[in-house]
C-alpha cells in the first residue's frame, strides 16, 4: 500500500528546503513505497500571494537579503518578535493550515522541517487529521528555546542530529518513544557519492594550484560581504569563494587582485565537488555548512561573536568541544587562525575523521515505524533511539 509523507519547509536560508529535498531524494532511491510532497508553508498560508503583492518580495526575501548583507545585534530582539507575531496570529495560522488539509487527500505522516511555526502546524495536523502521525525533524544541531524548534506538551515526535537537542526534548517532557537519535545533520545524497581520486585536474581548471593548501569560504546559498572583507585579508591564500546567488559579491571578488589564486564560482549543485578541492573551510556556523565541510573531510574555520544567529551560536560550540576546528569571536582576525589551521591540518583532518553522518539514510527509517505505529496503534511502544 502507497502512503503520503508531507514535508513541510520554508525557503528562508535555503537548508529547509534542501533537507525536504534531500529526504524527497532518498526515499525515492532507497525504494520505499511513498508519495512525498514538498509543502512550502509560506505558499500555504499565503497562498493569493497578498504578502508579495503588498512588499514586492516573497516573506522569505527578507532573512535571505539580511544573510548577503550580514547580521547586526538586533538578531534575537528580531527573533522575539518573530515568536510574538506567530502566537499572536496562532488561531488564524491553524485556520489556513486546516483549510490545507482539508483541500488534499489527507497524508499518512506530517514532517515539519521548521522551526517557529510547529505549534500551529501540530494543532491544525491534531484538530484536522486525527490520528495521523506529525515529527518534527530538527536541521539544527540545537533547538533554541523557548518556541523555536521544540513545543512541549504535545504527542508527536523529535528527530534531534545531536545529543544536546535530545537532552533538551527529554527536558522538555518528550519521553525517549517519542525521540530518535541521528548521527548528525540532514544533506543531500551527492555528499555521499565517493571522492573525486585525483583533485589536480579539477583544481587546474579553476586557475589553482594543484598542491598548494586551499581554503574554501562559503556563507550559504546567498553568500555575504563578509567574504570581500576574507578575500582581502587572505590575499596570499590559495582560495575557493562559493557566492551562491550573490551576483553582486562575485563580480566584486572577481576584481580583486590576490597575491594567491582565488576561484570565484557562483551558484552552483556541485557544492560537494567543490568542498572535496580544498584542505579547509571558512565560513558562518550553520549546521548545513559545517556538516557539508565536515562529511567531505574538511575542519573549519568560523566566527561566533554578537552577529551571529541565536539558533547558530551552539554550533560554534560543538566545533570547539569536538576539536574539529577554529572559532573566532569574529572572521576579523581570521589571517593567524588560516596560518594555525594550514600548520596543524593533518591534527584537525584526525579528527574530522572521527564523523560518520548517515542522517539522511537513518531518517526514512524512522518515518516507516511511524507511520507503522499509527496504522497498528495496539503495537507495544519503542524507544528508537539510534546512537550517534
Amino acid at each position: 500500500m502507497r502512503r503520503t509523507v508531507d514535508l513541510i519547509y520554508f525557503n528562508a536560508g535555503g537548508g529547509h528546503r534542501a533537507a525536504a529535498q534531500a529526504l524527497q531524494e532518498v526515499i525515492q532511491n532507497q525504494g520505499w513505497p511513498w508519495d512525498v510532497r514538498l509543502v512550502n508553508l509560506f505558499e500555504v498560508l499565503d497562498s493569493k500571494g497578498l504578502f508579495r503583492k503588498v512588499t514586492g518580495a516573497a516573506p522569505e526575501a527578507y532573512y535571505n537579503q539580511r544573510l548577503a548583507r550580514g547580521w547586526t545585534m538586533g538578531l534575537a530582539q528580531e527573533l522575539k518578535l518573530l515568536q510574538r507575531l506567530v502566537r499572536f496570529f496562532h488561531p488564524s495560522l491553524v485556520t489556513r493550515l486546516r483549510q490545507h488539509w482539508s483541500e488534499h487527500e489527507a497524508p499518512d505522516l506530517v514532517v515539519s522541517l521548521i522551526p517557529n511555526f510547529n505549534r500551529a502546524l501540530y494543532d491544525s495536523v491534531q484538530a484536522q487529521l486525527p490520528g495521523v502521525p506529525y515529527a518534527t525533524v530538527l536541521t539544527d544541531l540545537a533547538d533554541f528555546p523557548p518556541h523555536f524548534w521544540i513545543e512541549p506538551g504535545q504527542r508527536q515526535h523529535i528527530v534531534c542530529g545531536t545529543p544536546r537537542a535530545l537532552a533538551q526534548a527529554r527536558a522538555a517532557g518528550y519521553a525517549d518513544d517519542q525521540l530518535s537519535l541521528t548521527s548528525g545533520m540532514l544533506l543531500r545524497p551527492s555528499f555521499y557519492r565517493p571522492p573525486m581520486a585525483d583533485r589536480t585536474i579539477a583544481r587546474q581548471a579553476l586557475g589553482l594550484h594543484p598542491t598548494r593548501p586551499t581554503g574554501i569560504v562559503m556563507f550559504g546559498g546567498h553568500g555575504s560581504m563578509q567574504m570581500l572583507r576574507i578575500a582581502q585579508d587572505l590575499r596570499d591564500r590559495q582560495l575557493i569563494f562559493l557566492c551562491g546567488h550573490n551576483h553582486a559579491l562575485a563580480e566584486r571578488l572577481r576584481a580583486l587582485n590576490p597575491g594567491a589564486p582565488h576561484a570565484v564560482v557562483g551558484f552552483t549543485q556541485a557544492v560537494a565537488q567543490h568542498l572535496q578541492l580544498a584542505d579547509y573551510f571558512i565560513g558562518k556556523p550553520g549546521p548545513g555548512s559545517l556538516s557539508e565541510a565536515l562529511q567531505q573531510g574538511l575542519p573549519v574555520i568560523t566566527g561566533s561573536g554578537a552577529g551571529t544567529m541565536p539558533q547558530e551560536r551552539y554550533n560554534a560550540e560543538w566545533v570547539k568541544e569536538n576539536g574539529v576546528g577554529l572559532v573566532l569571536p569574529s572572521l576579523r582576525c581570521i589571517a593567524p587562525a588560516v596560518a594555525d589551521m594550514e600548520a596543524r591540518l593533518p591534527h584537525f583532518q584526525a579528527r574530522v575523521k572521527q564523523f560518520d553522518n548517515r542522517a539522511i539514510f537513518e531518517v526514512p527509517e524512522i518515518f516507516a515505524r511511524l507511520m507503522e505505529r499509527a496504522v497498528v496503534p495496539a503495537r507495544p511502544a519503542q524507544s528508537w533511539l539510534v546512537p550517534a
